[in-house]
């Protein structure tokens, strides 16, 4: 990401430089057990302080533009770190934003030290996008909340020790949601299935059955829960995008060295004009992303307006401009390409579930032209 542009402070600056540092000394390689090597990684991120910046300092929310800057320059180096990264921040973004001065210090210190591992429990097998139609179920009994459900896609559900949980309190429809802190540990908390996924990370379906959690475990008020949610999500949907944008920076990175190295004849494959105009038509697409990204992202920190569709446009560009950075990459290698092992290869799979999660790309369409309808009619 070009961080010379206005949307950036020196302290944004100096943060990228910092971490670029810090991922050339870790050795990213692939490893069978994908629980260990997440777990490997949200330490080691905690023990270098980055993690830290998922966090709310005091009353003020995560700085976004920094967030955004960590994405981009740890997908750009590892789909994984940059996974572990976010979800500390995703797993614990409500209790940043939301949670009281004593769920704060409880959960916030270990999660920004990388001692422990936040997940954010909100899809359900019978709801995605319509967070609406949460099913599971929260009674209360006496001085505690008794949960039965099931929730599924839930990252780091295989290794969390404190989760995000949202369940229906009442049956008014979104009013009806809320949200509770959810140790790991609780009884009555299972992983019922383990999901594999093309991009292998710790994904997991988690059954309740009974469930008991004190009245101290609810996140603000009864039927907070969707605010909650949409609020988190909101918080970390530019960061996608930034992350789509290390993914297909890297994957220009690996095409540029590719071709300036591969022969072709008496020359090489960069010297294809069919090869330069699709770099050409590549480093345009990011870059154009990358200043989507950096105008909501200020938005979000500075509070200039409702930055929704500026959100959901760097979200969406940034996402479906990486898929398509990503294949032209791959199909220059050729056969390369698709062998396992190779850098295109992985990012190739990495980059798919960015369009679907914390809103796909078709969702994050209706809402852009639904607030330029708004806009319209007022």
């Amino acid at each position: 990401m070009d961080l010379s542009w206005p949307f950036f402070e020196p302290r944004h600056r100096n943060l990228a430089d910092e971490l670029e540092r810090w991922c050339v000394t870790q050795n990213f390689v692939h490893i069978d057990d994908v629980d260990e090597a997440c777990r490997a990684l949200v330490h080691t991120l905690g023990a270098a302080g980055f993690l830290k910046l998922c966090i709310a300092d005091g009353t003020a929310p995560p700085d976004v533009r920094s967030l955004a800057v960590a994405r981009a320059t740890l997908a750009r180096h590892s789909g994984l770190a940059d996974f572990a990264f976010a979800m500390q921040g995703l797993g614990s973004g409500a209790i940043s934003l939301f949670g009281d001065d004593q769920q704060k210090a409880d959960f916030l210190p270990g999660i920004a030290a990388g001692s422990a591992i936040a997940a954010f429990a909100l899809t359900e097998p019978g709801s995605g996008s319509d967070v609406a139609s949460i099913a599971t179920r929260a009674v209360r009994d006496s001085q505690s909340w008794v949960i039965n459900g099931d929730k599924t896609y839930i990252s780091n559900g295989t290794i969390a020790d404190t989760i995000t949980l949202f369940a229906r309190t009442s049956d008014d429809g979104a009013r009806g949601l809320s949200a509770f802190i959810l140790p790991a540990a609780t009884a009555g908390l299972t992983i019922a299935e383990r999901i594999e996924v093309i991009a292998p990370h710790p994904l997991a379906r988690l059954k309740l059955d009974d469930v008991r959690l004190p009245a101290s475990a609810l996140l603000g008020a009864p039927g907070d829960g969707f605010r909650i949610a949409m609020e988190t999500l909101n918080l970390f949907r530019v960061t996608v995008g930034a992350a789509a944008l290390g993914f297909g920076r890297r994957a220009l990175d690996e095409a540029l060295t590719f071709s300036a190295t591969r022969k072709l004849g008496s020359a090489t494959l960069a010297d294809n004009a069919v090869t330069q105009d699709r770099l050409g038509a590549m480093a345009t697409a990011l870059d154009a992303s990358a200043l989507l990204i950096a105008r909501a992202a200020w938005q979000q920190d500075t509070q200039v307006g409702d930055n929704r569709r500026a959100a959901a446009m760097a979200k969406l560009h940034a996402t479906e401009e990486a898929q398509k950075v990503i294949d032209m990459a791959l199909q220059m290698h050729g056969g390369l390409g698709v062998t396992k092992g190779a850098k295109v290869e992985e990012l190739y799979r990495e980059i798919r579930s960015l369009r679907i999660y914390e809103g796909a790309s078709e969702v994050q369409r209706l809402v852009i032209a639904r607030d330029l309808l708004k806009e319209r009619r007022s």
